[in-house]
């Protein structure tokens, strides 16, 4: 499976584009969500986005567990009002770090790749990185976080 190139750039029109729901859950889109896995495993990476890697799907992966899990049309259901804040990187703005302030806890609802709706309620990391990816399909980057953090 090829290594896919991750797009960067703060300002990058790909990056900031609202991305399409999945109406189907094709062998394109299968083998797309392998390919993101292997980017994100060869980027030393705990989640990439569609947009990432110049596509439009609303699909990530995201490390949940300590296992690269694909979420297809992800939507957040629920946030806690508890929050934490810590300093996250992204692969699309390499050596960028920033506090970013997220919700401790949340709820999520996809489909997997058997097309299968699923919820999970996630906290800490997992919760975190859900939460980094869910916001790239929605066309919101970490350095978008940076003045809510400014105290």
């Amino acid at each position: 499976m090829p290594v896919l190139k991750i797009v960067t750039g703060k300002d990058n029109p790909i990056l900031r584009a609202k991305t399409q729901q999945v109406k189907k859950i094709t062998k394109e889109i299968k083998v797309l969500v392998d390919n993101m896995k292997e980017t994100t495993v060869a980027a030393n990476g705990a989640g990439l986005a569609a947009p990432q890697v110049n596509r439009t799907e609303r699909i990530c992966i995201a490390l949940i567990a300590k296992k690269l899990t694909p979420l297809v049309n992800p939507e957040i259901l629920w946030r806690s009002s508890d929050k934490e804040t810590m300093e996250e990187g992204c692969l699309s703005l390499p050596e960028i770090w920033i506090q970013v302030t997220r919700p401790r806890e949340i709820v999520v609802r996809y489909r997997s790749l058997t097309g299968r709706e699923r919820e999970l309620k996630l906290s800490g990391f997992d919760a975190r990185v859900v939460q980094h990816e869910v916001d790239h399909l929605e066309g919101v980057l970490i350095v978008d976080h940076r003045s809510e953090n400014v105290m």
